[in-house]
């Protein structure tokens, strides 16, 4: 019953809705006679994701809509969250400008983003109180019950059933201010899937021809195990999930899906962010196929909408818009790279307008010098361009109406918060703490030690701190056992993202100050207006990533220490600048040329080439194998072949160890005993060979009962067997 709708349906639906239809000031286009009618019989789902605010996009969509209603097709119009957070136009009235504007639009459904709870469940009954449009989330809980309602029916004019049923990123429940949303959990993980099983079975029983999901879960590594790809690969039944929270575009999307556009049989669409784009689900009753509008190069618009949202941005830039300061460098509010990653000049610029409004009047708990300030990368929105800055910046930079707040901890508790807030570093992630008054190392090479799950969270606490180092705090050293005062803000006090470890304090004060009146005030008050370059223009050293060698060498693998200890010995290199490919297995010259720079590299008389028809004079492993051939330790593949690139299997690595040892002083084995299940296997030529590396411990089993003499062996073994020489040398 489902197939995909034909290419030249696509294509002339696709051309017919790229046309301008920017004709007068109602914008949306009257079909003509040839147009009308032409959709009929089809059904439309057009949804908006992460709109984060971008409320000039409204008008687009609105018209849009009424595009392909006028050319007959039954339309719906859907949005994934994150719709009241983003920039003043609709941070400021706490989200009811966009509720507004969504009304004005014509939405019909909407999910909620974890941005949706940034100010509080009083707030969103507030706002959704005026909303024109149903709200559905089936993962949401109020003190153990249905916040809001689960799914929705909508029965269309010609007898179909389409049943929509919503799901909210887990993630909330720490994205969120923990203490706004008291009360508020989040079915996550199995609870998650269930809670979507037992929802596409009601929407079944209740006799839905197509069942959608409009979810908030994305599909970043970040939000593992509740992505939306992780979902549908253990819930089917869901012919189409729109998807919101990473800022996927559709193309991201099948990247993400190795090019189909599919898990399992649901099909996944998403739509980027900031109303770039609107997403569209054509339903015909030759199947289902999604697709997207770029809405830069859609011409449609209507008035009534944008005039509204032109009316909201005009009363902001009244009141915001004065110029208040100026800097001169450009400040980075990027996410990644950028304040998710790494130290950013934007980062320590809010860090120390935090440190010095607590700072400034000396009334803290401990001495000036231990006082440090935190911020959440993921709380820095946008970047802020070299030249004036208007107030209205500083909201769109910090758009969530956070207060600045301060914490009493002790030192090993700061560590904790930190070694948790950087538990994926290199990779991106919202927790990442932009500081002052402290610097720290991050070393990624080591992995994050696991602990407990956080309290109400995704997230997992440390077992042990290993991956970051605090250098100093304030000039001095950092002492584990002192007592510290760490400025940050409500968000991250009350234990937001990572920072559950903040709430243990017993010391938690929230001094009521916006954090963008502070850094309003720091600006103008201790940096006299301008933000100079000689003292922003670039990172100032707070934060050191060091980033591991070998991307692919993590500690805590098996040969995570013979292989830097080979490198660092220069016995080997890695394939790229960096990488080392552990698994890839190893050709015949690579162990000898290890062997041969294990030596010393020593100087060989003759050419290669005269020994070894298939090996060439230039090769980097020339002088290795011609020394290797002349003291016996290699011999070839045929009377003039040394096969150099051939891969090297396990029992031809034990022989040219066991040959090198023997060059080197070790007794030859002459009765060799072989104590594996596959000894058998093991040719006779190998025999002593593998029966010496064994007693030798430079080789072992690839399990305690079988060799596998004809398996191939990799790098990290190679490194491995490598170090166990230089140990049995010493």
């Amino acid at each position: 019953m489902k197939k995909l709708l034909s290419l030249f349906l696509v294509l002339a639906l696709a051309f017919s809705l790229c046309v301008g239809v920017l004709a007068d000031e109602t914008t949306a286009a009257e079909p003509s006679d040839e147009t009308a009618g032409e959709l009929a019989g089809q059904i439309v789902i057009l949804h908006t994701n992460d709109v984060h605010g971008a409320i000039d996009g409204y008008a687009k969509v609105a018209a849009l809509k009424a595009d392909y209603e006028a050319k007959g097709a039954e339309v719906l119009l859907f949005d994934a969250g994150d719709f009241i957070q983003g920039t003043t136009s609709v941070s400021l009235s706490q989200g009811a400008t966009a509720v507004e504007l969504m009304n004005l639009a014509g939405y019909d459904l909407v999910t909620l983003g974890n941005h949706e709870f940034d100010y509080g469940m009083d707030n969103l009954k507030t706002i959704f109180a005026k909303a024109e449009f149903g709200v559905v989330a089936a993962n949401i809980k109020l003190n153990g019950a249905a916040a809001f309602d689960a799914s929705k029916v909508f029965e269309l004019a010609d007898g179909t059933k389409l049943g929509v049923f919503g799901l909210a990123t887990p993630e909330t429940a720490t994205k969120a201010n923990p203490a706004k949303i008291k009360g508020v959990t989040f079915l996550a993980e199995s609870e998650l899937y269930a809670c979507a099983e037992a929802q596409v079975k009601a929407l079944t029983d209740a006799g839905c021809d197509y069942i959608i999901c409009l979810g908030h879960l994305g599909i970043d590594n970040e939000s593992e195990p509740n992505r939306s790809i992780d979902l549908l690969g253990k819930v089917s039944g869901i012919d189409v999930f729109i998807d919101g929270h990473s800022h996927s575009t559709l193309d991201e999307v099948k990247a993400a899906t190795d090019g189909t556009g599919k898990v399992g049989d649901t099909l996944l669409t998403s739509t980027g962010t900031a109303a770039a784009n609107v997403g569209v689900v054509t339903i015909t009753k030759d199947g289902i196929t999604v697709s997207s509008v770029d809405l830069s190069k859609y011409e449609g618009s209507v008035k009534a909408v944008a005039d509204r949202a032109a009316a909201i941005k005009a009363e902001i830039d009244a009141e915001y818009g004065e110029v208040f300061a100026k800097t001169e460098a450009d400040l980075n509010g990027e996410r990644d790279p950028g304040n998710r990653t790494e130290e950013t000049n934007l980062g320590d610029l809010i860090a120390d307008a935090l440190l010095w409004e607590v700072t400034k009047d000396g009334s803290l708990p401990v001495a000036k010098e231990n006082v440090v300030a935190i911020t959440n990368g993921g709380g820095i929105r946008a970047s802020i361009a070299k030249g004036d800055i208007t107030k209205n910046d500083i909201n769109t930079v910090l758009p969530f109406g956070n207060t600045v707040a301060y914490v009493t901890v002790s030192g090993e508790t700061l560590l904790e918060a930190l070694e948790a807030s950087t538990y994926c570093t290199p990779e991106a992630v919202g927790a990442f703490p932009q500081v002052a008054g402290i610097e720290f190392t991050i070393d990624t090479a080591k992995a994050y030690d696991q602990g407990d799950q956080y309290p109400n969270s995704t997230y997992y606490g440390p077992k042990s701190v290993n991956r970051v180092t605090i250098t100093s705090v304030n000039g001095k050293d950092f002492d584990p056992k002192a007592t510290y005062v760490v400025v940050t803000n409500d968000f991250t006090a009350a234990g937001g993202d990572t920072y559950y470890a903040f709430t243990t304090s017993a010391n938690i004060v929230d001094t009521g100050v916006p954090m963008d009146e502070a850094l309003m005030s720091y600006i103008t008050t201790e940096l006299k207006g301008v933000i100079t370059a000689e003292k922003y223009g670039e990172p100032q050293g707070r934060i050191t990533v060091k980033a591991p060698v070998f991307t692919d060498v993590v500690e805590g693998k098996w040969y995570y220490d013979a292989v830097m200890a080979a490198y660092e010995q220069e016995l080997m290199n890695g394939v790229t600048a960096n990488t080392f490919e552990p698994m890839t297995a190893m050709n015949r010259a690579m162990l000898v040329t290890m062997l041969y720079r294990l030596e010393g590299s020593p100087e060989v008389e003759g050419n290669v080439s005269e020994v070894f028809a298939d090996c060439k004079d230039t090769a980097y492993y020339a002088k290795a194998v011609l020394w290797a051939s002349q003291n016996n330790i290699v011999s070839g593949r045929g009377e003039s072949a040394f096969a150099p690139l051939a891969t090297m299997t396990r029992q031809e690595m034990a022989v040219i160890l066991y040959n090198y040892s023997v060059f080197k002083g070790a007794a030859e084995v002459t009765e060799p005993e072989l104590a594996y299940a596959d000894a058998d296997a093991v040719a006779s030529w190998a025999t002593a060979a593998v029966a010496y590396c064994g007693e030798a411990g430079l080789m072992t089993g690839v399990t305690d009962t079988e060799f596998a003499p004809a398996g191939s062996a990799n790098r990290a073994m190679g490194a491995t067997v490598l170090v166990r020489l230089v140990e049995a040398a010493a």
